[in-house]
């Protein structure tokens, strides 16, 4: 099935039923792909990944660090926790906040 993501994962040991998963339910994702760190793991199936960027400034010659928070559905099968480092995958809006999925622990 992991063909079936079009990504270099491997397949989660668990099983779950939820229909937002692209391993077991059928949600496809596309787009792009982020790695972070997940900072809170509090709401349901839902985790909150930060990640860290270097952006260029011009002006000065330099870079500066930069991070970012993306909401990511966390399947039952993978369920990932706070301090993980994790593969997310983007997906069409699961809610008003949520575009991402997560699809590997790293």
């Amino acid at each position: 099935m992991a063909g079936k993501l079009g990504l270099k994962v491997p397949l989660p040991v668990r099983e779950c039923k939820d229909i937002a998963c692209p391993f077991h339910g059928n949600l496809a994702v596309r787009g792009q792909t982020v790695d972070g760190t997940v900072v809170s793991s509090k709401m349901s199936r839902t985790v909150v990944v930060q990640r860290e960027y270097f952006k260029y400034i011009p002006k000065y010659e330099r870079y500066e660090k930069r991070k970012s928070k993306i909401h990511a559905h966390n399947p039952d099968c993978i369920a990932a926790k706070t301090g993980d480092k994790v593969k997310i995958a983007e997906c069409r809006p699961l809610s008003k906040t949520k575009s991402f999925v997560v699809v590997q622990i790293l």
